[in-house]
């Protein structure tokens, strides 16, 4: 979905606009990508990590020990020099400083429909080889009919 750096990049302009907890992150990235990405808590936390170290963040613990990120003054002096490349990912996202632009209910209630029906699938344990290539196949036969659609 990213390139090298660009998470750190989309992160660190979130954090700048709001400070955030990681969990809001994974939020807020899912939302903009009108579901489409959502990245794990394995994926956030070393970057926010990595932002810590650099001096391009600072953590607040709160109440209940949970951590809220925040620009620092280097973090946005960083954010300021690449600052083309932070609208490029926001433009991927489909925001542009306005409302967020989500994809049409219809689709996106599809696309929960079948990521919930993965995972209940999925949850029954095992899964046998002829039933995986079904699955695959479907999902497959799903994904050309759309490119495929007008």
């Amino acid at each position: 979905m990213f390139d090298y750096g660009e998470l750190r990049l989309l992160i660190l302009a979130l954090i700048a606009d709001a400070p955030s907890h990681g969990y809001e992150l994974i939020k807020t990235i899912e939302d903009r990508f009108a579901g489409a990405y959502s990245p794990s808590p394995g994926v956030i936390y070393p970057t926010l990590s990595w932002l810590e170290d650099m001096g391009y963040a600072a953590v607040e613990t709160q109440e209940g020990g949970r951590k809220q990120y925040r620009i620092t003054t280097e973090g946005a002096d960083f954010l300021k020099l690449k600052k083309t490349e932070a609208e490029g990912l926001f433009a991927r996202t489909g925001q542009h400083g306005g409302p967020p632009a989500h994809a049409p209910a219809p689709i996106v209630r599809a696309m929960e429909n079948l990521k919930t029906a993965l995972r209940l699938r999925l949850r029954q344990g095992p899964v046998e080889e002829q039933t995986i290539e079904t699955i695959a196949a479907a999902i497959d036969a799903a994904a050309q009919q759309v490119e495929k659609s007008e």
